[in-house]
């Protein structure tokens, strides 16, 4: 699997990151079940959906960390969520908005699973709430923005790994 040596490769050259693999539902559950002792051995803190959510009931058999995404799209899809997810990753763009992403948030940490606030491509005005969401993430990835060429004025302000809110303006 060259997902492997790619993996190899990044925690050799940075032993101090901490690692996320997201394979976008690109693994079948065969293969991620032969190679699990060799991606066990990089300290990943998860694997973001793996496989495809018609095969994620073979996760449990599988020791390794997973975080749950495409599986997740309302307060709803988590009352019947595989187990082995011992993570979520919100979105506002896939709940809805922030009402529902912080009732995800609730039923996920009632359900003992930690959670990753995560985004889509997009401006400071769609991240912006999420900020408020991200008070209840063990992880947050707000960066959408910072793929934009442009962002729209008065947005979020990155300095490094913080996020800092956005100025009143942005609101208009």
């Amino acid at each position: 699997m060259a997902d492997i040596t790619r993996l190899a490769a990044i925690a050799e050259a940075r032993p101090d990151a901490q690692l996320i693999v997201d394979s976008n539902e690109g693994w079948q559950i065969d293969e991620l079940a032969r190679y699990a002792d060799q991606l066990g051995r990089y300290g990943v803190i998860f694997f973001e959906q793996p496989v495809p959510q018609a095969q994620e009931a073979g996760l449990a058999d599988i020791d390794l960390p997973f975080c749950a995404d495409e599986s997740v799209h309302d307060s709803g899809s988590l009352t019947n969520l595989s187990r082995a997810y011992d993570w979520v990753n919100l979105k506002l763009d896939k709940t809805g908005g922030l009402t529902e992403a912080l009732a995800c948030a609730q039923t996920a940490k009632s359900d003992g699973r930690k959670i990753m606030v995560g985004c889509m491509v997009a401006t400071s005005l769609s991240m912006a709430p999420a900020m408020v969401l991200a008070q209840h993430a063990d992880l947050v990835d707000l960066d959408g923005p910072l793929w934009l060429a442009e962002d729209r004025d008065n947005g979020l302000r990155y300095d490094g790994a913080t996020i800092y809110p956005p100025k009143a303006a942005l609101w208009g």
